[in-house]
């Protein structure tokens, strides 16, 4: 959506030390080829020429590569994560989705998209940054919407596993449903959001003529109305239950778009993954300051907090333990 603002004990030995004083990661702007022009993003490299690769895919919206956003976002999650990663001593890369940021010159109409779209893309990162790098595979990282675009990617013979970070479990209307309850302020649209989502989940177009400006030049802009068909027609957990391969939830506590319900419902259908509840980590990944809702909010445009010091470890953990 353009418009809109969701663990298995392993051995000691598996835990990587930091990195030696003075190493720094390398970072390379990097590409890979779109439908109409390259895609874009940038390589952080890890001190080993042998380190596992890791690719950050971005959530709903106009996100960048860094996480943040023209909507209001500014906390730098994903940059964070990556600066994170390449100090443990694995290689990240973030990239721009189609259309947008450093990847517009890639599809004419970055509305114009589907999860199979964004799939097909993530086939195209795996298989530039093997080449890059000399991997086998690499490690699909999806966060909130990205997370189901991992999901979908799975089955591509460069994806080494997934990395599910407050990612969707449930389709994306009912989720949607429960954000916009959840806030008291949206009391006055809910009936209006409601039957749209009806519509769309149908199969259908809406008439937002007589709506709030919020969901008629927000959400549910006619603009980005044929990618929400698509993206409601997507129910993460049944497709993630025929997947394969090592699968990493994570979750935060404090999260207020994607409820820790997800990570069960992802979990209950893949049993043999690993999941990760980090208590107090809001949804950009980090740590608030307190437990009111504006505290959690604060966390979204404060690009000084650092990355939730657990949620490097349990990647770090994880794909240590399932590569070979």
């Amino acid at each position: 959506m353009k418009n809109r603002i969701a663990a298995a004990a392993l051995s000691a030995a598996l835990l990587l030390t930091a990195a030696p004083a003075g190493a720094s990661p390398v970072a390379s702007e990097i590409s890979a080829p779109g439908p109409d022009g390259p895609l874009a993003g940038t390589l952080l490299s890890a001190e080993k020429a042998s380190a596992p690769v890791v690719l950050i895919v971005p959530g709903s919206g106009p996100t960048d590569r860094d996480g943040n956003s023209p909507l209001g976002i500014t906390s730098a999650s994903y940059r964070l994560l990556a600066e994170a990663l390449a100090q443990k001593g694995i290689s990240a890369a973030r990239i721009d989705k189609r259309g947008m940021f450093g990847s517009k010159g890639a599809v004419a109409d970055a509305n114009k998209v589907t999860i199979a779209a964004y799939a097909a893309d993530v086939g195209a990162w795996a298989r530039s940054l093997t080449d890059r790098t000399a991997q086998r595979c690499i490690w699909v990282a999806g966060h909130s919407e990205g997370g189901l675009v991992a999901i979908a990617a799975e089955a591509d013979p460069h994806v080494c596993g997934l990395i599910l970070i407050s990612a969707m479990g449930r389709p994306f209307d009912v989720v949607l449903r429960e954000q916009l309850a959840a806030n008291p302020a949206n009391a006055p649209i809910l009936p209006d959001a409601d039957g749209a989502l009806d519509r769309l989940a149908k199969g259908e177009h809406v008439d937002v003529s007589a709506m709030h400006p919020a969901l008629a030049r927000g959400l549910f802009n006619p603009a980005v109305q044929d990618y929400l068909i698509d993206l409601i027609g997507h129910d993460p957990a049944a497709m993630l239950a025929a997947t394969t391969k090592p699968v990493l939830i994570v979750a935060g506590t404090a999260d207020l778009q994607i409820p820790i319900a997800d990570a069960e419902k992802l979990k209950a259908a893949r049993p043999d993954a690993t999941l990760a509840v980090i208590k107090g980590m809001t949804h950009v990944l980090k740590q608030a300051s307190g437990r009111d809702r504006a505290a959690n909010m604060a966390t979204y445009t404060d690009p000084s907090l650092a990355i939730d010091r657990s949620l490097v470890a349990d990647i770090v953990r994880f794909v240590r333990a399932n590569s070979h």
